[in-house]
């Protein structure tokens, strides 16, 4: 029984649970200036209740080489990473706006 998606039914290997997430959610990624001119990439519109968020941002993290955090349902990488991460979220499924 454990090998059935509690959410839509079917075998954990036809669920489509998470694809739908992923096309259902609108990201927008900008960019902030913080204390001493550093730059973060912000990256905002991620529902963390229907993905893992913290394999997400361990992908982002290592496809930007730099390091990040969660706060606040958001995700913050150092640095300007808006076109590494625009890139990587669209291969990931994700509709993604650039601000």
């Amino acid at each position: 029984m454990s090998n059935i998606c509690p959410k839509c039914g079917l075998p954990k290997e036809l669920c489509v649970c998470e694809e739908i997430a992923k096309e259902q959610q609108k990201i927008d990624i900008s960019v902030d200036k913080r204390r001493y001119g550093k730059m973060m990439t912000i990256v905002e519109g991620i529902n963390s209740s229907d993905l893992d968020i913290d394999a997400l941002i361990t992908k982002l993290k290592k496809k930007c080489a730099s390091g990040g955090t969660i706060k606040e349902g958001k995700i913050e990488l150092q640095g300007d990473h808006r076109t590494k991460v625009k890139e990587t979220l669209e291969e990931m499924g994700f509709t993604v706006d650039v601000l």
